[in-house]
């Protein structure tokens, strides 16, 4: 393994390997929640926070990780992401009673934080800037081959070994990642001094869990008060964040102002947040339809979203490529709008007994969408990041990426139900109300989808990039002042 040693293509396969356990992490655990709650004798609140809790801890802790990473070591942080993410999925796979699950789920979601930011930062680090589309692309091809399985292959063990082997079957991939970081993961390093903002991680930590726990739990406590209030205190506590974090600019602060002059990072952090609330949008009220109006399995309500993540896996290294030849800007408006079309095609189709093969068209028109997002998204709001700065930018990006989820979800999830219950009290059948709540609903993913789009209109091309370089500085002096 010597001569793999620092190989890019080895970093990025042992990236790819951490990076796919956490996100299988956030999708094979639905279709387990009947047999939890039979054999914990959970509620089914709490079964609901075995899910939760991983997201809430995940998205409060991601930018106190991604600046650890720049403080510690991004290697560091990897290794000890996967092996706290591996010792928890042992806990969560044993555990004796729903509460010690879900702590031990808790547990998951801090490795999950500790790793995540680390694998775009040793991916950036290692790519030369000509190759990094490609690299993102492979890495956004993992993305949906996670999504793709997680439904699947947790199908398949609860129904073969039990509830339990939906963690267990973390162990063996924990195990080579963290084997592959030691023996292939250069521990790079920018020579910072190690200091660490620790109001600053108390003020985000407060903040972040404030907002994220009132947006994924406001439904259940219907939006009273208390979620009001938690709501309140998340502004308040971000506003006060925001306040030290620009007295802090000089002495290494959690959140560097400096990511955000550069234009094409400030727009592409508005845009993953936009992307993955649509994402939400469209997956969350379509797999309800699939379920409760076709009558669909969870296990083939998923195969019938197989083309859409198929199709992203395969466009992606494709479209990184693409954009490391000529930017990301018109490939990214060109996805955008291809999964805007397909998520209209996808609830126009939709009736009380529409054939699941009807959907295909939809679904491959939504995959090569987001296929052609993904890896430009993320190369393109990373290919002027300083190295000393980019575990700071990974956080952000993948917290802002998080609450986009939440934030999705939380949306949708409210005007789901709301639609719902009013069509249904003016005396509709639950699939023909069901569908007609569907039809509204599709609207706010689509409107948010063609907001990013137009959005793209602001990023700055290869040919704008290089006029505003110093003078007799090329593409590739000016990527050498930045350090890539």
């Amino acid at each position: 393994m010597r001569k793999w040693a620092g190989n890019p293509w080895a970093v990025l396969a042992t990236m790819s390997l951490g990076f796919f356990m956490t996100l299988l992490d956030l999708t094979i655990v639905n279709i387990a929640i009947p047999d939890m709650i039979d054999g914990l004798g959970a509620t089914l609140d709490q079964t609901l926070w075995v899910i939760s809790g991983y997201a809430l801890v995940l998205a409060v802790l991601l930018i106190t990780a991604g600046r650890l990473g720049d403080v510690w070591g991004p290697r560091n942080l990897f290794i000890a992401g996967v092996v706290v993410f591996t010792a928890a999925s042992i806990a969560c796979g044993l555990a004796t009673g729903p509460v010690m699950l879900i702590v031990a789920r808790g547990v998951q979601g801090l490795g999950a934080a500790l790793l995540t930011p680390q694998t775009m930062t040793l991916i950036m680090s290692v790519f030369p800037a000509q190759r990094r589309g490609t690299a993102m692309g492979i890495w956004g091809m993992v993305a949906g081959l996670a999504t793709l399985s997680g439904p699947t292959v947790g199908g398949v063990l609860v129904s073969t070994l039990g509830w339990r082997w939906i963690f267990l079957v973390n162990v063996p991939i924990g195990i080579a990642a963290l084997a592959l970081a030691f023996l292939v993961v250069p521990d790079l390093r920018t020579g910072r001094t190690r200091t660490f903002d620790i109001p600053g991680v108390l003020l985000a930590t407060g903040a972040l869990f404030c907002l994220t726990f009132a947006l994924q739990e406001g439904e259940h406590y219907h939006w009273g008060p208390k979620i009001w209030g938690l709501l309140a205190a998340g502004a308040v506590l971000t506003a006060g964040f925001l306040v030290h974090q620009r007295g802090r600019q000089d002495r290494e602060p959690l959140v560097p102002f400096a990511l955000f002059k550069d234009r094409n990072f400030s727009v592409l952090t508005v845009l993953v947040a936009l992307v993955s609330m649509a994402m939400i949008g469209l997956v969350l009220p379509f797999n309800l339809y699939l379920q409760s109006v076709l009558g669909l399995s969870a296990i083939k309500a998923g195969l019938v979203l197989a083309p859409s993540s198929l199709v992203s896996m395969t466009v992606g290294p494709f479209a990184g490529r693409l954009s490391d030849r000529i930017g990301g800007k018109y490939l990214l408006m060109a996805g955008l709008t291809l999964y805007a079309v397909g998520m209209a095609a996808i609830a126009l189709i939709a009736g009380p007994a529409s054939p699941w093969y009807a959907f295909v068209p939809a679904t491959l028109i939504t995959g090569l969408g987001i296929g052609c997002v993904i890896a430009p998204m993320s190369a393109e709001a990373m290919r002027n990041v300083e190295p000393r700065l980019a575990g700071a930018a990974s956080g952000v990006n993948n917290t802002i990426r998080q609450t986009g989820s939440v934030i999705g979800a939380a949306a949708v999830g409210a005007l789901l139900q709301s639609r719902l219950a009013a069509e249904l009290a003016g005396g509709k059948a639950y699939a023909d109300a069901f569908i007609a709540t569907l039809h509204v609903t599709a609207v706010l993913p689509i409107a948010v989808v063609l907001v990013g789009a137009l959005a793209c209109l602001l990023i700055r091309g290869r040919t704008e990039e290089t006029a505003g370089a110093p003078a007799g500085a090329g593409p590739g002096k000016a990527a050498a002042a930045t350090g890539v």
